[in-house]
């Protein structure tokens, strides 16, 4: 057994938090030393309950250790620990910080820099639409996006993040070793290829509950700030800009239908001062001092320079005028055809050919955006 086993089985025994086990290794000098004491010897010094000490001295340590390790190879995936270089730097500053970190995938020291995109899982139409649509745009301007892989609102900023050619990291609420929900596994796959898929949590821990809010100050503390596309009264996408608030990042407020449940939550954000935003360019004009510190400028990607270049210099004089009326904020088809000057008919047929070139695309209700 070495320091990283003697951390994973600490993590692992119920009842002991982060705090507890950076205390223990500040008193004993090390995960290892820690194991190799008695019941008597840890309560003696008062580190911990007796309890506590119980449950220390008597996990099955061994057969804890061989499973895991097991799992972690089959997974394909790495454990990192605060003492770790590669620990992200931005994680390791928050209030309870998670002393060990599984990893499938990629997880870089500085995570580009990384925004999270939370929000409900029951999501509507609008709210997934938009969520994919400010992922993938940060994507392409080189931002890592945060989630939980939850359904609705979490999936679908994944997925945008994914088909920008971007990376994305989901923050799960139980083991690597655990889909959840279930109908995610492709999903998770193509997170971890594309970026990364972590847990705090032990590999066999299941979903339960109380996981989720813990796993909700990871999402914050890897990010820059948090955007909140739908959320209801009690939704745990808010608990999330709460940990946001506390840890110093900024929380973002994407506005919804006012008769919609997932929406209160959202508007409430707003009323007690958080930014409400319609656009990456509202995000990107807020963070840009800490994008600047972090990487320079915010880059266009290759296939944006491609389309300046190419796409357009194609384009007849009818279709660069509707091409110039969409932005990154969804416009009705009926706007534009005002903004153009057409009739409706007309604006469909220019609206699928810029689609079929791969310059704008459509979204729920006839919306359309770059």
């Amino acid at each position: 057994m070495n320091e990283l086993d003697a951390l994973l089985i600490l993590n692992a025994v119920a009842g002991i938090g982060n705090s507890t086990i950076r205390k223990l290794l500040e008193y004993y000098g090390g995960a290892l030393k820690v194991l190799s004491l008695t019941e008597e010897q840890l309560t003696a010094d008062q580190a911990v309950s007796s309890m506590l000490a119980a449950a220390i001295v008597q996990f099955p340590k061994d057969e804890f250790l061989s499973s895991e390790r097991s799992l972690v190879a089959r997974q394909h995936a790495r454990v990192l620990t605060f003492q770790d270089k590669d620990y992200p730097s931005r994680l390791r500053d928050i209030a309870d910080a998670p002393v060990v970190v599984y990893v499938r995938g990629q997880l870089s020291v500085e995570l580009a820099p990384a925004i999270a995109v939370v929000g409900s899982r029951r999501a509507s139409l609008y709210g997934m639409a938009v969520a994919e649509q400010f992922a993938g745009r940060l994507a392409e301007l080189g931002i890592t996006v945060v989630s939980g892989m939850a359904k609705g609102i979490d999936a679908a900023a994944h997925r945008g993040a994914l088909r920008a050619g971007g990376a994305t990291v989901a923050v799960l609420g139980c083991g690597l070793n655990t889909i959840y929900p279930p109908e995610n596994e492709k999903l998770f796959t193509e997170i971890a290829a594309g970026g990364a898929v972590i847990s705090e949590f032990p590999m066999t821990m299941p979903p339960i509950a109380h996981n989720f809010p813990r796993r909700n100050r990871i999402i914050s503390g890897l990010s820059l700030g948090v955007i909140v596309v739908e959320a209801a009264q009690k939704s745990g996408a808010l608990i999330t800009a709460d940990f946001a608030l506390e840890q110093g990042r900024e929380v973002y407020a994407v506005p919804g239908n006012v008769n919609s449940m997932t929406s209160q939550g959202v508007h409430n954000l707003i009323k007690q001062g958080a930014k409400l935003v319609t656009s990456v360019e509202d995000i990107l004009e807020d963070l840009s001092p800490h994008l600047r510190a972090v990487t320079g400028e915010p880059r266009k990607d290759k296939d944006a320079l491609a389309v300046d270049d190419k796409g357009l210099a194609a384009l007849t004089q009818s279709e660069r005028l509707i091409y110039d009326s969409i932005s990154d904020r969804p416009v009705h088809i009926d706007d534009l055809a005002d903004r153009c000057g057409t009739d409706v008919l007309r604006m469909t047929v220019a609206l699928s050919r810029l689609e079929l070139k791969h310059l704008i695309k459509q979204l729920p209700g006839k919306l359309f955006v770059r």
